[in-house]
C-alpha cells in the first residue's frame, strides 16, 4: 500500500452505542479491513475513533459504523480529516 494513498480520518458515533460491545465489535471490524487506529468512549456517551486507511477501506468502515454491532442503535456519525498518524495496528483505548 502507498503511504500516500493513505488517510486518517476522526469519527464520533452517537446514539446507544456504549454497553454494547461497540468498541470490541469496531475494533474487530477495522482489523478486517486493514485499519489502523483506535476507538474509545468519551464521557459523552459517544464513540470516538481515529482510523487510517485508504479511501476504499475508511468507506467501508464508515458503513459499517453507521450500523454499528447488533445491540447498538447509531443515531448519527460525525466524519472530520485527521493529521496523518502512524500506529501499529488497531486498539480499544479506555
Amino acid at each position: 500500500m502507498n503511504q500516500s494513498e493513505i488517510a486518517c480520518v476522526h469519527f464520533r458515533v452517537r446514539g446507544q452505542v456504549q454497553g454494547v460491545f461497540f468498541r470490541a465489535s469496531t475494533e474487530e471490524m477495522a482489523r478486517q479491513l486493514g485499519i489502523t487506529g483506535w476507538v474509545r468512549n468519551d464521557d459523552h456517551g459517544d464513540v470516538v475513533i481515529v482510523a487510517c486507511g485508504t479511501a476504499v477501506q475508511l468507506e467501508a468502515f464508515e458503513q459499517w459504523l453507521e450500523l454499528g454491532p447488533p445491540a447498538a442503535r447509531v443515531t448519527g456519525v460525525q466524519r472530520a480529516p485527521a493529521a496523518l498518524q502512524t500506529f501499529n495496528g488497531f486498539e480499544v483505548r479506555r
